[in-house]
């Protein structure tokens, strides 16, 4: 039997610290904070290269903690810093090209043809994040090395290192404080040691020092090509303020001993306590200005936020840190089996195959959570296709938000994880792609509403990338607006906040369903389709045996269409607006192409059953009516889901799911169709083939792997749709449940109308059930099979009534409140 979580045993009270520790400035030690934690990563030995190294960050700056004895490296990034600036990426000459390309695919089916007009249609590629910086540091201590020990406490949200150098014993701590919006670095020997301590960057940049500070002063690229772009110039910097902006970082340090500059760097002799503290800033204004930010003005900022941490102690620092991360990470707790510490993370991993953990699950779980609170709390960007988190001038990429499933993925968790707030950097981003999404619509198609397609970058690129030589399989895919607003949609059917919907998620689902009203065509059977049309980043065979792109009335765009329309209807007649044209929506949506079955009784890909020239393609698009959508479920539609499980097991049968997020997406996809047992072997899979030792999820797998974090954040979201779902008006209990995970608990899930669930279970059956309202409501609940019958569900404003059959329940909840349900 598992061990059960209890909320006060879980999470014992932090040490308190040290009374007699002063201000940061002075030579005492810093007391250590002790804690105990499941939710812990730890290794035997240094990252041996970037992607093995530990991340840190509140959000907008970013740490990779690689934790060497002798030398040590935290890898910077700050979540504004990106090359370019803001420039019209348009085509005009694409809405010439429009009608050309629905000529050639509805009348002359000729698809080759539409491919080369499609890139036609093509614009300049996006800007790229920028590594910051390096922070290193370097002991100068003889012996032999010891009692290594690196690990990252995920309920803490601090990195640390120790270890054993001879007689000399050695304790770093690493953190990123969101309250005090710095880098902490704390470093304590049992004896007096020397160490250097110094700054750079792979940009252009210079490094002075300033009495106890380094000082890092840079510029960005005005142009930082694609890594898959062949080129003779890929980085390119121009002198010209804003074109590529100003950034600089800062480094404050403290310590008991005695401090000299030396060759651009800080050297401590004789110290035992060190402090360092570091900030960053950059020349960013917003999207639609120029990053021309004087450096004065960048620096002054990044030593005025030095000088405001630099009044509190270590301690006050490390508790106010600690504080506010709890304050979310302990909003959802899972259990899943006593987590064997005695074992590194890495030693666990490599064993997972011959000896299956579903501990090591609750710790990915929680590793998926504390990766977004990491890289996308309020006020910041939204994570990107790695986080905040990148060391390569070309990132794999660009280290852009890629729109065709990567951004999408990397949100999944948000609501059900009981992150919903963090949600909001992605929001922010869709307001500012909504305004060149707009020009875009009317520049490139002639069309109302906004758009947007395959990339997007700080400058809310929004136009068709590629430079008329990207395949439009993926350049030109035109309906990330409505895949993006679905996260709207399901942000105010989670939290139920009628003002958000008004002011926020409803202009912006508007303006993108104006665009696809608009963007639909008649086809020669009378439906409404779309065209140009691409099943996303996948191609089919053409009638003369090659390979094409670009056809009519893909399933995707069908789907994403017939979502966005329904959820605009939806959102209309709860604000009580535009019923007219949430009729007409509804209108169109009726005459849209019909989903149709292949040859392989699969549900198809494109309106025309093709022949597949890559049936084990990585992207399940046409799946998007089971996950993350749901217009499909097995209670109201078996026969699409029946034909989605063919397509998808098609797709794993000639290897599929090959990269992390798309594993995870295959994850989803087996906890809706309630299918425990393989959406174990999937997640036994990902663990396996697509994680890094320290969880980062890996594409491709194998040496050499990339890190590409939306393979974290889906495989999360598995986790927890494994747990709890609650689409299509039904909250459903512990729905595709493995038996080898058959004993285990919950506590704060999110379910759909601001219900936070807890649960627990032993032998596979459900044995607790709490529900937390915010209101009175009635909610539909579907218990798992072999469920004993609930008799009373008791709360504290009253006993909720239960009508219905044992697994089949309609709850009345009489007001807000928390309700246990007692079983027989």
């Amino acid at each position: 039997m598992g061990h059960r979580i209890s909320r006060r045993e879980f999470f014992p009270i932090a040490a308190a610290a040290s009374s007699a520790l002063t201000r940061i400035g002075s030579a005492q030690s810093h007391a250590p904070v002790v804690e105990e934690t499941p939710y812990q990563l730890w290794f035997r030995t240094p990252a041996a290269e970037w992607i093995d190294a530990l991340p840190i960050g509140n959000g907008r700056l970013g740490g990779m903690v690689f934790g060497g004895a002798l030398e040590d490296h935290i890898a910077l990034n700050e979540d504004t810093l990106w090359s370019g600036y803001p420039q019209d990426g348009n085509n005009p000459a694409a809405k010439s090209k429009l009608p050309l390309v629905r000529q050639a695919v509805l009348k002359n089916k000729d698809y080759h043809l539409a491919d080369t007009l499609c890139k036609e249609m093509q614009g300049p590629y996006s800007a790229a994040y920028q590594p910051l910086g390096g922070l290193h540091v370097t002991l100068h201590q003889e012996g032999e090395l010891a009692d290594y020990r690196r690990d990252l406490n995920l309920d803490t949200a601090i990195a640390k290192t120790t270890y054993r150098l001879g007689d000399v014993s050695v304790s770093k701590k690493a953190f990123v404080s969101f309250p005090d919006d710095v880098l902490v670095m704390l470093i304590e020997t049992t004896k007096p040691v020397t160490m250097e301590i110094r700054l750079d960057s792979k940009l252009r940049h210079e490094v002075s020092v300033a009495g106890h500070a380094l000082q890092l002063k840079g510029k960005a690229p005005v142009v930082s090509r694609p890594n898959y772009v062949k080129s003779q110039d890929p980085i390119q910097y121009s002198d010209t303020p804003g074109k590529g902006m100003f950034f600089a970082a800062g480094a404050s340090i403290h310590s008991d001993g005695v401090t000299n500059a030396k060759d651009g760097a800080l050297q401590i002799a004789n110290a035992k306590s060190v402090v360092i503290l570091l900030a960053a800033g950059t020349g960013f204004r917003g999207h639609g200005l120029l990053p021309d930010k004087p450096m004065a003005e960048i620096m002054g900022r990044v030593q005025q936020t030095l000088a405001n941490a630099s009044r509190k102690t270590a301690a006050q620092l490390e508790r106010v840190h600690i504080a506010a991360h709890r304050a979310v990470f302990r909003r959802t707790l899972l259990d899943l089996g006593k987590q064997d510490l005695t074992r590194s993370t890495a030693e666990r991993l490599s064993d997972f195959a011959a000896h299956p953990d579903p501990s090591l699950l609750a710790l990915y779980f929680q590793f998926g959570r504390y990766l977004l609170i990491s890289s996308s709390r309020p006020g910041t960007q939204p994570a990107n296709l790695q986080g905040i988190w990148n060391d390569d001038l070309r990132a794999p990429w660009s280290c852009n938000w890629t729109s065709n499933i990567n951004i999408q993925m990397n949100y999944w968790l948000a609501e059900t994880c009981n992150l919903s707030d963090f949600h909001a950097p992605f929001f922010d981003l869709l307001q500012s792609l909504s305004e060149t999404g707009a020009r875009t619509a009317k520049t490139n198609y002639g069309l109302p509403g906004w758009v947007s397609h395959h990339n997007i970058d700080i400058w809310s690129l929004s136009s068709p990338v590629g430079e008329g030589e990207g395949d439009p399989s993926w350049a030109n895919f035109a309906m990330s607006a409505p895949w993006l607003c679905a996260h709207l949609w399901d942000h105010y059917c989670f939290t139920q906040d009628q003002n958000f919907l008004r002011t926020r998620a409803y202009p912006l689902m508007k303006g993108a369903a104006q665009f696809c009203s608009s963007w639909l065509i008649p086809d020669d059977q009378g439906n409404l389709t779309t065209c140009p049309s691409v099943s996303t980043e996948n191609q089919f065979t053409a009638p003369d045996g090659k390979r094409a792109s670009v056809s009519a009335g893909c399933t995707m765009d069908i789907a994403l269409i017939r979502e966005i329309f329904s959820n605009c209807a939806e959102a209309a007649k709860v604000l009580n607006v535009d019923h007219d044209w949430a009729n007409q929506l509804q209108q169109q949506s009726a005459k849209l192409v019909p989903y149709a079955v292949g040859q392989y009784g699969q549900l198809q890909e494109w309106s025309v059953d093709f022949p597949e020239p890559e049936p084990g393609q990585r992207h399940m698009s046409h799946l998007y009516p089971i996950y993350p959508g749901s217009e499909f479920d097995s209670e109201r539609t078996p026969q699409w889901m029946a034909a989605g499980r063919v397509s998808l097991e098609r797709r794993l049968s000639h290897g599929g799911a090959y990269t992390g997020w798309s594993r995870a997406w295959a994850s989803n996809l087996w906890a809706r169709m309630g299918d425990g047992d393989q959406l174990w072997n999937s997640l036994q899979m990902h663990l396996m083939h697509s994680s890094a030792a320290n969880f980062l999820d890996t594409h491709p797998a194998g040496k050499g792997s990339i890190f590409q974090i939306d393979g974290n954040f889906g495989t999360t979201s598995a986790i927890a749709e494994m747990l709890l779902q609650s689409h299509n008006g039904t909250i459903r209990i512990l729905p595709a449940l493995p038996k080898a995970i058959h004993t285990g608990s919950v506590a704060g899930l999110k379910a759909r109308g601001d219900v936070t669930v807890d649960i627990a279970w032993e032998q596979g059956r459900l044995s607790k059930l709490a529900f937390s309202v915010k209101r009175a409501m009635t909610a539909r609940v579907l218990l798992p099979e072999g469920t004993k019958r609930p008799i009373a569900f008791n709360g504290t404003s009253g006993k909720a009534v239960v009508a219905g059959d044992k697994r089949d329940l309609s709850i009345n909840f009489p007001a807000a409140g928390r309700y246990r349900v007692s079983l027989i």
